[in-house]
């Protein structure tokens, strides 16, 4: 074994790369290719076919070659072919026989020209069988490739999927594929053009090792080409994958943010950043086809240099042989351009190779462990709250570098109960509505739910009992009835609409065109902010859930609606353990426990009544809303 590991090692690096690399790319596509083992046979199958065929047939244009070319009265019995066939003697006598006489020689030249047409026949259907494998086998890795893609970023924790960009994200999903697809069918490249490449070099040796010089000189020459080109053909494809995707996350980013856009009076910068993004882009792109096409005029030019040195060699090394110059001649120019053919598309397989190694580096990255934290999987399902929730000393911080969101945090919240977290931007009251969402995991103490740890509880199972309604409500271009019920899969629609009923919003669902079947648009930009609140409300309402998360939910409506939907809150509050993010202090008076958080720290905590009687933060900052209503924004969580 390590003689052939010595060989191995001395391929070239394409040629094994895809058999030794141990990075996840390479293992997902080996992994992924062993699945479909019939495939890769039939296709190894027909390149083998496909080459052999393609070899015999030089042999009968040799032989086709000799009997044009050979005087009426040769004498054929010392041609190598014939002598060959001496272990058959019927064989040999009859072909002997058959080219003595001119009738014979013609029927044997037909029946020479028939059989290269059947192999080259047959040449062209193993081919376009393995064109057809490739490709059955590609779109299959393809999808396949893509679904995990997806399946990998869906797993992904949101804390560290929240690191990348949307851009990044879509380019990984939706290129991952095309990457596999493409490096698979190079792979497939190089084991046909390397067969046939073999094939060619056997031919080119039995008919002269010498002039075979020729044609490693120009294969040398196209080594030095490559070995020049490839670096920088490799350098310029990974600039052109990160303007690529720079280039996707700014016009992602630009859709998305239209309103902003607009509002802001920034569109004319958007367009003048694209402009600049588009005009590398093309840059590159003109750059590297001046890299990947150099080679192939070079191709050209060598065989030429190549028929015009044999040409004048083959006088002085075919002049006596008994087959004649030109049959020799004719099948070894055929076969050295053949083999120029083969070493030609090797060489472009190179780039190739080269070109999506950037794309393949990039497939790594996403595909790595030792950087990524992924959602938790497993644990004690959850079935309901009993007790009620505790959130023992916990402290967050959202990365190493970054000044502790949160510190010893000490909160208890009962079944049924209100709590409300009251405190200036920054203080950390999202970062306790994180938690108890599950999106991060404290760095420090620990949250129990029914005095278990929450990291132990099934994290999927406690997320579907939660209800959450943010200040920037996400929607699905889908239709009314389709949002509101989204989540809850056995909802009907009379439930759809009570839903919508408690949160205020049949009533402008009813003045639309199709009621409860219109369909929104992207993020439900057909809505205004109001209404897409109430429908983010009405969603979280038809959940039931154990505990209702309103973050700001009532920041986009007028008094009146705000009114209304807060009526309906109070209700739920009633039977249900709510979390709300106020726009408004006079929204949590009625709260079982108001904490204050300065700093990520409860600084203050009790009713409302008590807090104003302590003269405290609390109270200062009702005074300040109490003078300034319309200035002051307070953010609350009641639970």
């Amino acid at each position: 074994m390590p003689f052939l590991h010595r060989i191995v090692r001395r391929l070239p690096r394409p040629l094994v790369a895809p058999f030794t690399d141990q990075r996840p790319a390479a293992r997902l596509i080996r992994y992924s290719a062993k699945r479909y083992w019939k495939l890769l046979v039939l296709n190894f199958s027909t390149s083998l076919a496909a080459s052999l065929s393609d070899g015999a047939t030089l042999g009968i244009i040799f032989l086709s070659v000799s009997l044009i070319s050979a005087p009426e009265n040769s004498d054929w019995s010392n041609v190598s072919v014939l002598g060959s066939l001496a272990q058959v003697p019927w064989l040999h006598d009859w072909l002997t026989g058959a080219l003595s006489t001119r009738a014979g020689r013609d029927g044997i030249f037909v029946l020479l020209l028939a059989t290269a047409v059947a192999l080259q026949g047959l040449m062209a259907v193993t081919s376009y069988v393995n064109s057809i494998s490739t490709a059955v086998m590609g779109a299959r890795l393809n999808a396949e490739i893509t679904r995990k893609l997806n399946d990998r970023v869906l797993s992904l924790s949101f804390a560290c999927a929240s690191r990348y960009r949307i851009g990044d994200l879509l380019n990984y999903v939706g290129a991952g594929g095309g990457t596999v697809q493409r490096e698979i069918s190079l792979a497939n490249g190089l084991l046909m053009n390397s067969l046939q490449l073999i094939v060619y070099l056997s031919i080119l040796v039995a008919i002269s090792p010498w002039l075979l010089l020729v044609a490693f000189a120009m294969a040398t020459s196209m080594q030095m080409v490559q070995k020049t080109l490839l670096p920088r053909i490799r350098s310029n494809s990974q600039e052109q994958q990160i303007v690529g995707v720079e280039l996707s996350s700014h016009q992602n980013e630009q859709i998305q943010g239209l309103r902003l856009l607009h509002s802001s009076g920034q569109l004319e910068s958007s367009r003048r950043k694209l402009k600049g993004l588009l005009n590398e882009s093309k840059q590159l792109s003109i750059r590297q086809s001046k890299l990947s096409n150099v080679v192939q005029p070079i191709s050209n030019m060598l065989p030429i240099i190549s028929i015009a040195l044999i040409a004048a060699l083959s006088l002085l090394i075919f002049r006596d042989r008994s087959s004649g110059v030109l049959p020799s001649l004719v099948t070894f120019i055929i076969a050295l351009q053949r083999l120029n053919q083969r070493v030609g598309s090797l060489t472009g397989l190179a780039t190739s190779y080269a070109a999506n190694s950037a794309s393949v580096e990039r497939l790594n990255k996403i595909l790595r462990d030792d950087d990524k934290e992924f959602v938790r999987t497993g644990g004690v399902p959850f079935t309901g709250l009993r007790e009620g929730i505790l959130l023992e000393d916990v402290s967050l911080r959202y990365r190493p570098d970054l000044p502790q969101a949160l510190s010893s945090i000490r909160l208890s919240i009962g079944r049924g109960q209100t709590v409300a977290l009251v405190g200036s931007s920054g203080a950390g009251k999202s970062s306790i509505a994180d938690l108890l969402v599950g999106l991060y995991d404290p760095t420090g103490g620990r949250i129990l739910i029914d005095g278990v740890d929450l990291r132990t509880i099934k994290l999927a199972s406690w997320q579907q009992r939660l209800g959450v309604v943010s200040q920037d409500t996400f929607l699905f271009n889908a239709s009314i009835a389709s949002n509101i019920g989204f989540g809850v899969d056995d909802a009907s629609l009379d439930e759809i609409k009570a839903a919508a009923a408690k949160a205020q919003a049949a009533g402008f669902i009813a003045d639309l065109p199709e009621g409860f079947d219109t369909k929104i648009g992207e993020r439900g930009y057909r809505l205004s902010g109001g209404q897409r609140q109430r429908i983010s409300l009405a969603r979280a309402i038809l959940r039931k859930p154990e505990l209702l998360i309103l973050d700001e939910a009532t920041s986009a409506l007028d008094s009146q609606r705000e009114r209304l939907v807060q009526q309906a809150i109070e209700q739920f509050e009633r039977q249900h353990t709510v979390l709300v993010i106020a726009h408004r202090l006079s929204t949590i008076v009625n709260a079982d426990v108001i904490c204050v958080l300065s700093q990520g720290r409860i600084v203050e905590r009790g009713h409302h009544h008590e807090l104003l009687a302590q003269c405290g933060l609390y109270a200062q900052l009702w005074s300040d809303q109490s003078k300034h209503p319309q200035e002051t924004s307070m953010a609350v969580i009641s639970v």
